[in-house]
């Protein structure tokens, strides 16, 4: 859920840094570049004060010049030549017919087209300059004009203009746009850590009860969730949850305690039963059928209840785990069945490691191993193998018990295990069906597993998996 979540979190987040990033993006190149038209407006200003007196033009006759015309026209020249040396900023002042009153550098001509253009007439119109298009950093071409009006007696007479470059322009702007991205940097690197702490905040009751479902659906009944962390939904739900388990295991407990009362108290009235069958079989002939029937079946329902209490017990007693040899145990348990495998002709043999050590509970571990080669060799025929093999595999020991039997189909495969079940081939041979589902229930407690799978070229294959990890 995590993978669904960030995502979408990060993409808003960054939609968002996004969305104010580009407008305070072009705002800072607007306030740089309206920075640098007022500054050029004010030496605009400078220059036309300065030639706001100066009227004779360069070519006119000497007997309409004076001495402080000549003056002024001098410093204007002096002072646009310091300019442009200094600044590198082409600047001249034109009369309005376009002739050149002082220029720098000299021989600056009148611009006849573009914004420069414009930016003359407008002067020439009694207009400051004061809105040139907008320079971009990429932009290696662009320059900045800017056109003052010189104006005597309520006259435009003259007009200053100004052609700046824009390199140290868009050196600002370049400068404060990576200020930008670096900033949106560090709220997009603030903004996945916060989404990571608040989907972890949000996720975390969900990922408890995924556990706890988990240990519930395995057995472990015991397990609940703290409803203190999260949303107030998720407690309440986390509450919920802890009352439903509640419940289940109530249940639960309630059908295991019938089924061990009511194993152990029709026990009593079998075993009289039995043995009224018994006093009854002395009355009458010797191999009688239907006597000897009654006593087949009296003793298969007192097997039935016997296996019926062990699973009760088995359900209901905890686990008790301990470091265990499972290898030294396996080994053991084909020692105590090898009498009956030699009577019954079958070839039953251990084969892996002398020592692999895993958690388990050796009583549990033993019946499980115990009610599995039961069941390889009475379904095994005379002159076939069972094996038994132990082997480590990362972090669990599998413990595999095959045999040469006629095996399981695949619908049979799905449904061993179950309560009660047997295969329609094999009702003729004893046993009440119940036994893989005590083994079961005793591996369960401990956290181990058992599987079933088909051993070719026919037979059938069970593993009992332990961990080797500490619970």
């Amino acid at each position: 859920m995590r993978t669904r979540l960030l995502p979408l979190l990060i993409v808003l987040m960054a939609g968002v840094l996004l969305a104010l990033g580009i407008p305070l993006g072009v705002i800072t190149a607007g306030v740089e570049q309206q920075r640098v038209v007022v500054d050029r407006i004010d030496d605009a200003a400078r220059f036309a004060s300065l030639a706001q007196f100066v009227t004779a033009r360069p070519d006119a006759d000497e007997r309409n010049k004076t001495p402080e015309e000549d003056e002024r026209r001098a410093t204007l020249r002096t002072e646009l030549a310091r300019y442009y040396d200094l600044y590198g900023i082409r600047a001249g002042v034109f009369y309005r017919d376009r002739t050149p009153m002082a220029a720098a550098p000299v021989g600056l001509p009148v611009p006849q087209d573009g914004e420069a253009a414009r930016a003359f007439s407008e002067a020439l119109a009694g207009r400051r300059s004061h809105d040139p298009h907008q320079v971009w950093p990429w932009d290696d071409k662009g320059r900045i004009p800017v056109a003052s009006p010189v104006i005597r007696d309520g006259d435009v007479v003259a007009v200053v203009m100004t052609d700046s470059p824009t390199g140290q322009l868009r050196s600002h702007v370049l400068r404060g746009w990576l200020l930008i991205a670096a900033g949106e940097c560090a709220a997009m690197l603030v903004a996945v850590a916060a989404a990571f702490r608040l989907t972890g905040w949000v996720l975390r009751p969900v990922r408890v009860l995924d556990a706890a479902s988990h240990d519930i659906a395995t057995g472990r009944m015991n397990a609940r969730v703290a409803a203190t962390a999260g949303p107030p939904e998720l407690r309440r739900l986390a509450r919920s949850f802890n009352e439903m388990a509640d419940n289940v295991e109530d249940v639960l407990e309630q059908q295991r305690a019938f089924v061990a009362d009511a194993s152990h108290q029709l026990r009593n009235p079998l075993a009289a039963l039995l043995l009224r069958i018994e006093l009854l079989a002395l009355e009458l002939p010797d191999g009688n059928a239907e006597i000897a029937s009654v006593r087949t079946e009296g003793k298969r329902l007192a097997r039935v209840l016997d296996d019926l209490l062990d699973l009760a017990l088995a359900e209901h007693t905890a686990a008790d785990l301990q470091l265990t040899d499972v290898a030294a145990l396996a080994a053991e348990r084909v020692d105590s069945w090898h009498p009956l495998a030699d009577d019954k002709g079958v070839g039953l043999t251990y084969e892996g490691q002398s020592a692999v050590t895993g958690w388990a509970d050796p009583v549990a571990l033993s019946s499980a191993l115990d009610a599995v080669i039961d069941n390889a060799l009475k379904f095994t025929p005379e002159g076939r193998p069972v094996t038994v093999g132990v082997a480590p595999d990362g972090e669990r020991v599998h413990v595999t018990v095959a045999d040469r039997g006629p095996g399981l189909t695949d619908d049979e495969l799905s449904r061993v295990g179950d309560r009660f079940w047997r295969s329609g081939r094999h009702q003729n041979v004893s046993g009440s069906g119940l036994g893989l589902s005590i083994t079961r229930a005793l591996l369960t407690a401990g956290g181990a597993t058992i599987t079933y799978a088909p051993h070719p070229p026919h037979g059938l294959k069970v593993t009992v998996t332990v961990p080797r990890t500490a619970p």
